[in-house]
């Protein structure tokens, strides 16, 4: 079988570099189809945080079956003044809040000049509209006309800003293009400076803005379908843009070294896609395997951004091995005829010895560098023991955004709770109740604890349920809200309620992003447990070998843990997080770790299969593990960090998005990225390959007979000389030359 995909990825890269004029063609015709379809469909994104078996998706089914008004997706018309009252503008004011009424997907407006809604001192006052759905689903054309229709007040003198889901819909677009641009230079100047080719350098990143411009296409076409995340977009850029350069980079530095070596230009460029081409496939399909195990965590909204991220990485590992030898066919033996310094390189070779110069010097004290390494690991996941998980809400912002003027002002006129209200639904069920029940039901919530206040408890139209608003005394993002909402359904209201046969729920926003945020508490386990099962498998089957397949997992999972530490300390405790435009703490949102998870364990599977796949060929010549372990990272160890640095700039760029979620996903896959490259890739990698010695290439009999992904090929040994065998004395050599029996290569 791998015969048959090594003459097949070798045939294509011959193809594509034959034909180069065809293969661009076929790709501009891709990457048209896709966009124009894209905008065709006019897919769109939002956040859907339902979970219909929770209290809160059973309390919002109530709602809307028996009171439409009061159901939907809520948000706020924020009124203010600087001077005077909002009173002397009331003629405007409900002038404004009808013509909201009247726009389409609205079910109802309440008044905001009532007690409840009105601060203290008049200049503060709100209105929540329900919509049918999210109005971020309605596009950026529908808050120009929630502007228009609001318009009598603004032009009254009096200050009008949006909260909750409508808030999110009117936020600005965010930087993603300049973080794009930015991303792409940083990898242009890493690639030049690196590898010395103006070819080689703009090959990757022509490879990789194609390939990503067409997957969001695809992603697009897609989101007309279902429903994807507000963030996929913003994800699915990052990782295509981020894994099409590093693959175009291994394919393209190998190419470079067959031309160097004399290797006809096509010839060298179908050698590479049959060798490497087999490595990016096997890479891909690791972090698809990854994030497509999402999907194990049972809640779609999550799964979905795991489909999300794989359409753009097949699209990316797509153009890596099609589009990339038919622009290595048209360079032709001039690839490195563009240069910015005298001898460009590639891989690494015996002209650059200061890798095999530190190989040996892992090879000769591993125990040191083991120790380094793991101990600097474990020192940055320390913050991890007090991660909390939860929800960011408006406050944190940007000032100029609408939604954090609108938190501003709630929090002022009505405290900090104002921002997250939770509704309260009675479902009384066949019996109905006494006239009783509404009052002791609001006393009972009024003597909850961190209750701020209760509305009045009212009765639907076909009296079929009971509601009331609650409002916290804590922030939407506070621990003691999270406490507040459990006190409610699992305490207040079965006591409240007693023997009268009613059921109670609470719901809302606020309620349904914290059910959601413990749903993904209980599942995370059961997700990583899936990931890393899938990718043992793959890589067992890749390398042959079940000791390198469960090293690769359990360090793995100390380079996730050292990202999730560093997430801590900047978001969390507030080391730097000023600096990135966060205002004040806030905690780690729910879905990120989930989501961080999948998506390195994939990437840094693309760095394992890479270095790997090299030290198995030097192994399957030589025999010898020093020899394989070192040539290996000689030959790869340049790439490997620069398509790093490369990914990780790309990561880092989208800390400009404005967003705090963006924010915090760039800055953990690009602290991953970076730590998993250098420090698990370089120093415990090798290390602890050293000290296994024979025992890392030991297979079972059973494993002989499954399909092998990554066959030995025959290509000549990378041009380092020998590793120099640690003294016998060394613990390594003790343990490096103590295979089992049996071992097989």
């Amino acid at each position: 079988m791998t015969d048959l995909w090594e003459d097949w990825l070798t045939r294509a890269g011959r193809r594509s570099a034959r034909h180069p004029w065809l293969v661009m063609g076929l790709w501009l015709l891709v990457l048209a189809g896709a966009m124009l379809g894209h905008r065709a469909l006019g897919g769109t994104y939002q956040d859907d945080f339902t979970l219909p078996s929770s209290a809160a998706g059973r309390g919002a089914a109530l709602l809307r079956a028996h009171e439409p008004g009061a159901g939907g997706q809520s948000g706020q018309l924020v009124f203010t003044v600087d001077q005077g009252t909002l009173s002397a503008h009331r003629s405007a004011l409900e002038q404004a809040v009808g013509r909201v009424d009247r726009l389409p997907h609205v079910l109802a407006v309440s008044d905001p000049l009532t007690p409840a809604t009105t601060s203290t001192d008049g200049r503060i006052a709100y209105a929540t509209v329900q919509f049918r759905v999210n109005p971020k689903s309605y596009g950026a054309s529908y808050i120009d006309r929630v502007d228009s229709a609001v318009q009598p007040a603004r032009a009254a003198g009096v200050t009008v800003d949006y909260g909750g889901a409508l808030g999110e819909a009117a936020r600005p677009a965010g930087n993603d293009a300049r973080s794009e641009l930015i991303g792409v230079v940083v990898a242009l100047l890493v690639l030049l400076v690196g590898f010395g080719s103006v070819y080689g350098a703009g090959i990757p990143l022509l490879s990789a803005v194609v390939g990503a411009i067409a997957g969001i296409g695809v992603l697009g076409m897609a989101a007309a379908a279902t429903t994807f995340a507000t963030v996929s977009p913003t994800l699915g850029v990052m990782l295509g843009l981020g894994v099409g350069i590093d693959y175009a980079l291994f394919l393209v530095t190998r190419h470079r070294q067959q031309v160097m070596d004399g290797a006809d230009p096509v010839e060298a460029a179908a050698r590479t896609v049959g060798t490497s081409g087999r490595s990016v496939l096997v890479a891909a399909s690791t972090v698809i395997i990854a994030v497509l195990g999402l999907y194990a965590s049972g809640i779609g909204f999550i799964g979905k951004l795991g489909l999300a991220a794989s359409i753009t990485v097949a699209v990316a590992a797509l153009g890596a091995v099609t589009l990339v030898p038919a622009l290595l066919g048209l360079a032709g033996a001039g690839i490195d005829r563009r240069r910015v310094r005298r001898r460009p390189v590639a891989e690494a070779a015996g002209e650059h010895p200061g890798w095999q110069r530190y190989a040996e010097r892992v090879g000769a004290h591993p125990w040191r560098f083991l120790a380094a390494g793991i101990g600097l690991l474990l020192v940055l996941a320390i913050p991890v023991l007090s991660m909390h998980i939860g929800h960011v809400d408006d406050g944190a912002d940007p000032p100029r955004f609408t939604d954090r003027r609108a938190y501003d002002a709630l929090t002022a006129g009505f405290g900090v709770g104002a921002n997250g209200p939770l509704q309260v639904v009675v479902d009384l069920g066949p019996a109905g109740h006494d006239g009783t029940l509404p009052q002791s039901l609001r006393t009972a919530l009024q003597q909850t604890t961190d209750v701020a206040s209760v509305s009045p408890v009212t009765r639907s139209g076909d009296g079929a349920i009971l509601t009331a608003t609650v409002i916290p005394k804590t922030a939407p993002q506070s621990t003691a809200t999270l406490h507040l909402l459990r006190s409610l359904q699992d305490g207040t209201l079965p006591r409240a309620l007693g023997s009268s046969g009613a059921t109670g729920y609470v719901t809302g926003s606020l309620a349904g992003q914290l059910e959601f945020r413990d749903q993904l508490a209980d599942r995370l386990p059961l997700v990583i447990a899936t990931v890393i099962a899938a990718a043992f498998v793959l890589l067992l089957l890749s390398f042959r070998s079940p000791l390198l397949a469960l090293k690769a997992g359990l360090l793995n999972l100390l380079s996730i843990g050292a990202a999730y530490g560093v997430l801590v300390a900047v978001f969390q405790w507030g080391w730097g997080g000023p600096a990135l435009g966060v205002n004040g703490t806030v905690p780690i949102e729910s879905y990120v770790p989930m989501i961080m998870f999948a998506i390195v364990f994939g990437l840094s599977m693309d760095y394992e299969v890479f270095l790997l796949s090299r030290v198995r060929d030097v192994w399957n010549r030589t025999g010898d593990n020093h020899r394989a372990v070192a040539g290996g990272l000689a030959a790869t160890a340049r790439v490997i960090t620069g398509a790093a640095l490369i990914i990780t700039s790309v990561f880092l760029a989208f800390l400009l998005s404005p967003v705090v979620v963006v924010k915090m996903l760039a800055l953990g896959l690009g602290v991953s990225i970076l730590v998993d490259a250098t420090v698990i890739r370089l120093v415990v990698v090798p290390a602890t390959m050293f000290l296994l010695g024979r025992a890392n290439w030991w297979t079972p009999g059973w494993l002989r007979h499954l399909p092998d992904l990554l066959e030995p090929v025959d290509q000549p040994e990378p041009a380092v000389p020998p590793v120099r065998e640690p003294a016998p004395a060394a613990p390594a050599t003790a343990l490096s030359g103590s295979a089992p029996p049996g071992c097989a290569g």
